[in-house]
């Protein structure tokens, strides 16, 4: 199947939708709703709070976020972060997202005798078993995630915590 037999086939089930009653907006309405939905705006506004945070602790990090399904929307690295922290960044994002909890709450989960132990050798190695990821939520669904590396695993907890924080005000009503 080529790009325009995938957009093809889409266009005739969106029509056989619409045809069918399933589709509940007006006529011709195209939904731009962004509430719940990572967007790039929001992404790099929630980075520069971090940041912020970041270098008010004197750490200098790599912060990304991703999308619900834990794809980057976002990394920035701070002036001299560390090299690795770029994809721990990255992967902290997927492990938020994926499994729906901060990477530090599995840290407890992973730990030997626990009912996750090994869980880091999953997903091709991209599972994160230490503090610093987080899962966003916009009414009251999971719509992205944030990782924070280059600091102790406590300092960067503490900043992806705070960035949580930060996102949620953002989506206050």
């Amino acid at each position: 199947m080529n790009e325009q037999d995938i957009t093809n086939a889409v266009k005739a089930v969106l029509d056989q939708m619409k045809d069918n009653g399933a589709h509940h907006h007006a006529a011709g309405h195209v939904c731009t709703c962004k509430k719940h939905k990572m967007t790039l705006q929001a992404a790099n506004t929630l980075i520069e709070k971090v940041k912020e945070k970041a270098a008010s602790m004197g750490v200098n990090v790599v912060i990304a976020v991703s999308d619900q399904a834990g794809r980057p929307v976002a990394v920035q690295c701070m002036d001299d972060a560390y090299i690795a922290s770029f994809d721990i960044a990255i992967n902290k994002t997927f492990t938020s997202a994926s499994l729906k909890m901060s990477t530090e709450e599995l840290s407890h989960l992973s730990q030997p005798g626990q009912p996750l132990y090994g869980i880091q050798f999953t997903n091709e190695g991209k599972i994160v078993i230490f503090g610093g990821g987080e899962p966003l939520e916009a009414g009251g669904k999971i719509i992205g995630a944030l990782g924070v590396s280059g600091g102790t695993a406590e300092q960067d907890t503490a900043i992806a915590a705070y960035g949580k924080e930060v996102f949620s005000q953002m989506y206050e009503v």
